[in-house]
């Protein structure tokens, strides 16, 4: 694994919420009720959670987003700015509150409902806004939390100035083949590719896009092919227990891997570490690993 004394930058793009988490001894049925056995609040949206683990891997991070002019959209900004994150491109607005999620975790299994609010008014002009940082940067980052037509356009503005762009592919929407063709790596759960991809079968999805989709399970194995073979790899600790935003902690450590001129294969190894790590601590953000984490 190389890191080079370059420091990577990136533009994130997408969303941030407070993300409401009740723990419960069994996930509830349809019609059924149950009582948490705790709850807690924690800083999430999937934007948000790769701008900070980004951030804490030693990027300069310009964060894109919308929060409401309410007080958890300030306390969002507070914890961006303490995280090291540039928040002059987060808009605000007075046409929704900010985001939230309200998850229900039982021994590890999550229900989630994302109410996306404020993140709904992010705008395709908001990304023209911040025009002068895209030809600086190494690579932009990009989810589903915010419109396609935001997506389509970050990408499209990526792509003009010639740099990498990775996509989390979450919440699963069909993605049109332009963004397909255009984008350097997607992430997306092993349980979706037919929503994303409009096919069944993994193993075609992924022989068509060979070092390019990687495919994630709850267990923290990744699954990709390399143009020869299938190439998988799986780090699930005694101790993983947490599982909210390990998505994003893979997304984070490969992006920072690959500006760091790794291979796809360290790329992954280092993305699976990233998110085993992240799985340790509650919430999306807490337990995120600083690049000092991995030079001790």
């Amino acid at each position: 694994m190389y890191f080079s004394s370059e420091q990577p930058r990136i533009i994130v793009v997408g969303s941030s919420s407070i993300d409401l988490v009740l723990e419960t001894e069994k996930l509830p049925q349809p019609n059924e009720t149950v009582l948490a056995v705790n709850s807690e609040s924690y800083f999430g949206g999937k934007g948000a959670n790769q701008a900070v683990g980004t951030a804490r891997l030693g990027a300069s991070v310009y964060f894109v987003g919308c929060v409401g002019m309410d007080p958890l959209g300030q306390q969002i900004m507070r914890n961006l700015v303490s995280e090291n994150v540039n928040v002059g491109f987060v808009h605000e607005t007075d046409k929704e509150a900010t985001g939230t999620a309200y998850v229900t975790t039982s021994h590890g299994h999550a229900a989630i409902v994302v109410v996306p609010a404020a993140n709904k008014y992010l705008k395709t002009s908001h990304i023209d806004e911040a025009d002068r940082y895209f030809h600086t940067v190494d690579l932009v980052l990009i989810q589903l939390e915010v419109s396609m037509e935001v997506v389509e356009h970050t990408v499209k503005k990526a792509k003009k100035y010639g740099k990498m762009v990775g996509l989390y592919a979450s919440p699963a929407l069909r993605i049109s083949e332009d963004i397909l063709e255009n984008v350097d790596f997607i992430v997306a759960k092993s349980n979706e590719l037919y929503t994303i991809f409009g096919e069944e079968k993994r193993e075609e999805v992924l022989k068509k896009y060979y070092n390019k989709v990687f495919v994630r399970d709850d267990t923290n194995s990744t699954i990709y092919f390399d143009g020869n073979e299938m190439k998988y790899y799986r780090n699930d600790k005694d101790e993983t227990v947490y599982k909210m935003g390990m998505g994003d902690a893979f997304t984070s450590g490969f992006a920072i891997a690959l500006c760091h001129g790794n291979s796809i294969e360290e790329c992954v190894k280092f993305g699976n570490e990233v998110s085993s790590r992240v799985s340790g601590g509650k919430g999306s953000q807490t337990g995120l690993p600083r690049m000092a984490d991995f030079l001790s």
